[in-house]
């Protein structure tokens, strides 16, 4: 499965951060690259709240979180929509996997998966889920319920190659291992909700950190499979680095738009050197 570089004309773009805490350069930068790359396109800009995670969100982030892109000049088409009033939809998508027999409940313990995944397995990447749970039969799947394991859900998808042409990073291949869905605390993965969102959103081009690099191949095979449309272009831009050269962190000093204006600069200034740090990745805008 190979997704190309596409043209996404003037389809939507969008920025959906994640309301746990106050919003990094880092996330601001990227930000502002996703809003001038639509803008550019004459496209609509959209805003998602990725409050997916219910144990990690945080409802007094998200005003402060659109405070700070309004602060550096990130403006959006309508109202930000938000997963938590989405899971109907992710629903929908769980059901339409499991009628295909592509579900499986997973009893693992994040112990027993890092031990396990630890030993190698045929073609799968290091650290990859091994599929320890996928061929349980009924029974024993029952008696792990009963000792009160709650299952996560995992797709069947251990050895599929993916590949996409990233417009920043070029050609990215991945071997699939067999990823969750929805977690064992019932809340809906990241690559379901965001692989589902998009698409009914009609996203046509994401712009995001390179940390997210890696999660494209679960969402490009899901979409395949559940017969969605992905977005045309990808572009995974680079992460803010220290000075060290590692990603940008607390140790690094102020690292959020309110500590570098509680030190005296200017929104407008930051916006500045967010852009300029960047000039010519995306291109003029």
């Amino acid at each position: 499965m190979f997704h190309a570089d596409g043209d996404p004309g003037k389809a939507p773009g969008r920025y959906a951060p994640s309301p746990t805490g106050r919003l990094h350069l880092g996330n601001l930068r990227t930000a502002l690259l996703a809003c001038r790359a639509a803008r550019v396109r004459e496209a609509p800009f959209l805003l998602r709240i990725e409050d997916v995670d219910t144990g990690r969100s945080r409802e007094e982030w998200i005003e402060v979180q659109l405070g700070e892109l309004r602060q550096i000049g990130v403006d959006w088409d309508g109202e930000p929509v938000r997963q938590s009033d989405r899971h109907d939809l992710y629903r929908g998508a769980l059901d339409r996997l499991e009628a295909d027999g592509l579900l499986y409940e997973c009893f693992c313990t994040r112990a027993e998966i890092r031990e396990a995944a630890s030993a190698p397995h045929g073609e799968l990447p290091e650290g990859a889920y091994p599929g320890t749970c996928r061929e349980l039969t009924e029974s024993e799947r029952e008696e792990r319920r009963q000792a009160g394991r709650p299952p996560a859900l995992r797709v069947r998808a251990a050895g599929v190659k993916v590949g996409f042409e990233d417009h920043l990073c070029g050609t990215v291949e991945k071997t699939l291992d067999d990823f969750v869905v929805r977690r064992n605390d019932g809340d809906f993965a990241y690559n379901l909700a965001v692989t589902v969102d998009d698409a009914e959103q009609g996203i046509g081009e994401v712009v995001r950190g390179q940390d997210l690099l890696d999660t494209t191949p679960r969402q490009l095979w899901l979409y395949n499979r559940l017969g969605l449309a992905a977005p045309a272009r990808f572009a995974h831009v680079p992460l803010m680095l220290g000075d060290d050269g590692e990603r940008l962190a607390k140790r690094h000093g102020a690292i959020t738009l309110e500590e570098r204006i509680e030190s005296g600069e200017d929104p407008s200034a930051v916006r500045r050197g967010l852009v300029e740090s960047v000039e010519g990745i995306l291109g003029p805008g």
